[in-house]
């Protein structure tokens, strides 16, 4: 769903327990902005405060002047989602929740959105752990994939999740290695299809009201794209910018970086899986081929 036109700065009513506000960060990786969405009534959880935009904030704190923010909740940290997070903390004494860190994977060259890599939760939150408030509750559902420590909220109450970018309401989600994982991504979307949430919340686009037909689709394109990937091979594509220019020939060049991110996702997982071979360790750069490369003898 493109036609999508949030209301900058303004309070959006989703359901009787969830209210959005929209931050004013269009781009090509966020459409038409990180949408805040704010859970309960009186005593509230923020999930993603969004980026470090002073109006944003002042737009989430007057919102919200005569009621508490209690919970913090990040998805994951992405520079788009979590910076948010600190400010509002230290305006209101709430604490920031999110899945641990650790040891997150990345390289000098990251793209798309960009890792907050300052970004340091008050509470280490675990897959399966149950948040309450004083008139909500929500279970954490860790979804890696678009990053290692990325999660899901789970809105008991109303049968909602929140999905941050593990799926998105206008797109299929970036996974973007080192910390992105494709296989990781695969069995995050299999973890979904055992539940039976009514309403999926993305951060970016619009809510998505068929969730089960919604991630089945979300699989079955990811397989298809690794067919897609060996047709290029066979058709002479030998690195991942050959392979972009073979499958992705209705996309605009500024969305060429996101498509080869993905490309090389798969590509990992395909290597990893027997499905595809390279002769090192999978880089953008490297040739890949179907079968068994003859090596010339010693």
């Amino acid at each position: 769903m493109r036609d999508f036109s949030p209301p900058y700065g303004e309070i959006e009513i989703m359901s009787p327990c969830v209210r959005r506000i929209t931050a004013p960060n269009p781009a090509p990786y966020t459409f038409k902005g990180t949408g805040t969405y704010i859970v309960g009534h009186d005593h509230v959880a923020v999930i993603d405060p969004g980026p470090n935009i002073k109006s944003h904030i002042n737009a989430i704190l007057d919102a919200l002047a005569s009621e508490t923010i209690t919970h913090i909740l990040i998805t994951h940290n992405h520079k788009d989602h979590s910076p948010a997070a600190k400010p509002l903390a230290l305006a209101t004494n709430a604490k920031i929740y999110a899945y641990d860190v650790g040891e997150q994977k990345y390289s000098s060259d990251d793209i798309e959105e960009g890792l907050d890599r300052d970004f340091k939760p008050d509470v280490i939150l675990n897959d399966g752990e149950i948040i309450e408030g004083s008139n909500w509750t929500m279970k954490v559902i860790h979804t890696p994939g678009h990053l290692s420590n990325h999660v899901c909220y789970a809105l008991n109450e109303e049968k909602a999740l929140f999905t941050g970018d593990h799926i998105m309401g206008w797109s299929t989600t970036i996974v973007s290695p080192p910390d992105g994982n494709m296989e990781d991504y695969l069995n995050s979307l299999e973890k979904l299809t055992t539940r039976d949430d009514e309403i999926y919340y993305p951060t970016h686009g619009w809510p998505i009201d068929k969730p089960q037909q919604f991630v089945r689709h979300l699989i079955d394109h990811r397989l298809s794209r690794e067919q897609h990937i060996i047709s290029a091979i066979n058709s002479g594509a030998q690195n991942v910018n050959q392979m972009v220019r073979y499958i992705y020939t209705n996309i605009t060049e500024n969305l060429h970086i996101a498509a080869s991110r993905s490309v090389y996702a798969h590509l990992i997982r395909m290597v990893n899986n027997g499905h595809v071979c390279c002769d090192e360790t999978p880089k953008e750069t490297s040739k890949y081929y179907i079968g068994v490369q003859k090596r010339p003898a010693l």
